[in-house]
């Protein structure tokens, strides 16, 4: 008892379902039965349902990623096939900027729209909300809106954690990257919360209406565990807000967890093993053990703890953290580094995304090779250190390879384009070099166009000394066919050229052209622009129009890459999605599909 305090004594796994004796009339007592307020089933009527919602959910996308898997290509050409799918990947591609924030895409606004009509039906479509309780008559404590509310919130558990693990059964099974996921995880968790709190406030009504709420938060500790746990919850909620995420990093990453473990603990404490909500926990428990051990044995035992990342500043505004290791991965993807330091860095795992393949050394040993664009936290930290000791080495831990692009999925395509902006741009190497090998393995007419924006003024300069690592690495002595590389330099001084350019249009009533050069200009940059068609260029590139030329070719496949901040995403994502709209109205002079990859993580 001393233990455990907060629960009902003897502890069990499930609750006794037998109602008692109705000691009320015949028609109170049945009114009290009734299907939809019937608080001894009320797991099953409302938690079960919930269960069975996600479950249909994730088996659509299960059967989506099956069907695709297993149909032939030669049925992916005709119309019956690329038809549906530019229609699906509409929905998934149409976004909308509003006040510099990027909305999540039109099939998944559907999709929540349809979770929100569910909760918002089950949860107030049954009446009564409160029993129709009197001084003389009790039809029972628990209102009815408040017991199915807490049922629909503890449903949701055990989807809400799992999808926040990076390695789940749902990406396992469905074939979507973690990342990807990351947004479910955001919006079960307010939709959680949000029922949380329908659960709650009815309780206090009640309770204040018959006079005893000072004695039942006195008295009883369901009360305490409850507001302990929705305060935990509150904070994991808010916190995640995407503007106090990204300002406060790493104070989230640091208190999250601890967060969760409160919320989780008292969240098991209040449920009190009524009927079958401790199950939820169980399962819970176990999914997400399976995961974290799953991710936690690939560092440890696959990976190892023998890895050092080198640090090396390559212009004010970009490092390079390059990685030896045996292990192998696959162009666009990311990984989680732990950077064993001393200092609180050293509890939390940091995504980053590979700019290099595979290519094994004299040691049997790949490299990773990160451009890193250093904010606060960890990346600042590195990057201090690597301005203070240049080639530098800092112990690290390796958790992955996640996400990317799938082995062989970009050599379907025909054609491809691969957009990076800022610290994006080191994605594209890695596509670089993957087209560069696979080009010299096959004569098919393929064709690489890779786009490349950024304000800092030195990322050119490593940009092209990688391009000449990767032309020595490849043996490479003539130019590549069908690749093309542009460089948009975008930083202060050419935006205020561009302000004159418009100052001077204005007065004289005439268009002045951004100024470019085809070529780069330094005698250092003439091989990897006579090698990979280099062009330098300042001012902002014109996306959308560049992703109409390549989709403007009859009847080939088209694949989109894009690393970069939220208004390049966004663009792309809105050119992508006219595409599937002029593929769907059958206009001609279009490309069959076009497929969008949009990475989220680059650091």
């Amino acid at each position: 008892m001393g233990m455990l305090p907060f629960l009902d004594q003897p502890v069990l796994i499930h609750s006794s379902r037998v109602m008692g004796e109705c000691t009320m009339t015949p028609e109170q007592c049945a009114y009290k039965k009734r299907y939809w307020v019937n608080w001894y089933q009320a797991d099953h009527h409302y938690a079960l349902p919930t269960v069975a919602f996600f479950m249909v959910a994730i088996g659509l996308f299960i059967i989506a990623h099956i069907t695709s898997s297993l149909t032939p290509q030669s049925a992916k050409k005709r119309s019956i096939w690329f038809r549906p799918v530019a229609f699906l990947r509409y929905l998934s591609y149409k976004t909308w900027r509003i006040a510099g924030w990027n909305t999540q895409s039109l099939g998944v606004c559907l999709l929540g729209a349809a979770g929100l009509v569910y909760f918002l039906s089950m949860m107030l479509g049954p009446h009564p909300y409160y029993w129709p309780n009197t001084m003389e008559i009790s039809y029972g404590d628990s209102p009815p809106i408040a017991t199915r509310s807490g049922f629909l919130a503890l449903a949701c558990m055990p989807f809400l954690i799992i999808l926040g693990a990076k390695s789940n059964p749902i990406t396992a099974l469905t074939g979507i990257s973690h990342e990807k996921l990351f947004v479910w995880h955001n919006w079960v968790a307010w939709a959680m919360f949000v029922l949380a709190l329908a659960h709650t406030f009815p309780f206090i009504v009640y309770h204040m209406w018959k006079g005893d709420i000072r004695e039942q938060w006195t008295s009883g500790g369901v009360w305490v565990t409850g507001v302990v746990a929705i305060i935990a919850q509150a904070w994991l909620t808010f916190m995640s807000i995407p503007w106090i995420r990204n300002r406060y990093y790493e104070f989230f990453k640091a208190t999250h967890f601890f967060m969760a473990m409160v919320f989780v603990i008292f969240f098991f404490l209040h449920c009190d093993f009524r009927m079958s909500s401790w199950d939820y926990f169980i399962a819970t428990a176990v999914l997400y053990t399976l995961s974290w051990l799953y991710s936690q044995c690939k560092t440890w035992f696959e990976h190892g703890i023998h890895h050092k990342a080198r640090l090396v500043p390559e212009s004010e505004e970009t490092l390079k953290v390059t990685i030896d290791t045996a292990m192998e991965w696959g162009p666009g993807q990311h990984i989680f580094l732990r950077f064993v330091t001393c200092d609180m860095h050293a509890l939390t795992a940091h995504p980053f995304t590979i700019c290099s393949v595979p290519q094994k050394d004299s040691k049997n040993l790949n490299q990773l090779v990160f451009y890193v664009k250093p904010h606060g936290g960890i990346t600042g930290r590195l990057m201090a250190l690597a301005r203070k000791n240049p080639d530098s080495q800092i112990p690290v831990l390796i958790d992955g390879p996640y996400g990317g692009v799938s082995v062989g999925r970009m050599e379907g395509f025909d054609k491809s384009i691969v957009i990076g902006g800022g610290a994006g741009a080191g994605l594209t190497l890695s596509m670089i070099e993957d087209f560069v090998r696979a080009s010299s393995l096959t004569e098919d007419e393929k064709e690489l166009k890779i786009i490349v924006a950024t304000r800092d003024p030195g990322m050119r300069a490593w940009y092209v000394q990688a391009l000449e690592d990767l032309a020595t690495r490849q043996s490479l002595e003539k130019p590549v066919p069908g690749l093309s590389i542009q460089i948009h330099e975008t930083c202060a001084s050419h935006v205020a050229s561009e302000s004159k350019s418009k100052e001077l249009e204005a007065e004289a009533g005439v268009k002045v052209q951004d100024v470019h050069s085809n070529e780069c200009s330094t005698s250092s940059e003439s091989l990897p622009a006579e090698l990979f068609g280099v062009q330098c260029f300042t001012g902002r590139p014109d996306l959308p129009s560049a992703i109409y030329q390549m989709a403007s070719s009859e009847g080939k496949s088209v694949c989109v890459v894009v690393c970069g901040p939220s208004s390049m995403t966004h663009d792309v994502s809105a050119a992508s999605a006219e595409v599937q709209s002029r593929i769907l109205a059958k206009k001609p002079g279009n490309a069959r599909e076009l497929w969008l990859h949009r990475e989220n993580f680059s650091f």
